[in-house]
């Protein structure tokens, strides 16, 4: 029996496949290969077509296979706009989510901040993304092609713990709905955690 995730993508992506518009591909960063599209999230390659999400050859029914089918769904027609970075509190109607997006995109990197900074290199490799001047090491990373999260990391002196800020690109708006955002952190911050342990 299919989940509410697996429901929600089939009928995001239904709604993409149906209403197609001609650019979509020049839309999301993203190629045509047979019946569906493929692009880098989160650091792996994904492919999707009017029914379901592949991330790196296999089915995904998470939050993360949501994400890709939200991205699909809300691809704006410019291109992305890197700075000024954006935090996530200054995203109008961002409020409620203020203390969710604090503890599951930033709080959570703070114990891995010196594994983070060891192996960066590979991490922005995975998101196709570059060094930042910001801190004492940053990184902006790319969860979607149009998307960029930009990390900065702060390490613990004699004076201050150990710190993560995660910001986004100024339009991500363009590209994601609000809630999903707060997930995009959420889930790039899964998966540098994944990449460090």
């Amino acid at each position: 029996m299919a989940t509410q995730y697996e429901k929600m993508i089939r009928e995001n992506l239904g709604t993409v496949f149906e209403k197609m518009p001609a650019d979509l591909e020049t839309r999301m960063g993203a190629l045509k290969e047979g019946e569906g599209f493929s692009l880098m999230a989160f650091g792996e390659a994904v492919w999707f077509d009017h029914r379901q999400v592949l991330f790196s050859g296999r089915k995904d029914v998470t939050p993360r296979g949501l994400l890709v089918s939200l991205y699909a769904l809300h691809a704006g027609v410019g291109e992305i706009e890197i700075e000024p970075y954006k935090a996530f509190k200054d995203f109008p109607g961002s409020m409620p989510y203020h203390g969710a997006f604090s503890a599951n995109s930033e709080r959570v990197l703070i114990p891995h901040v010196n594994s983070i900074l060891e192996k960066k290199g590979k991490i922005i490799s995975a998101f196709d993304g570059c060094e930042e001047q910001a801190g004492d090491f940053s990184m902006r990373l790319h969860p979607f092609p149009k998307i960029a999260v930009c990390a900065i990391f702060y390490l613990a002196d004699d004076e201050f713990p150990p710190s993560a800020t995660c910001l986004f690109s100024a339009n991500a708006q363009d590209f994601m709905p609000l809630d999903g955002l707060a997930d995009v952190a959420e889930y790039t911050s899964k998966k540098i955690i994944q990449m460090v342990s």
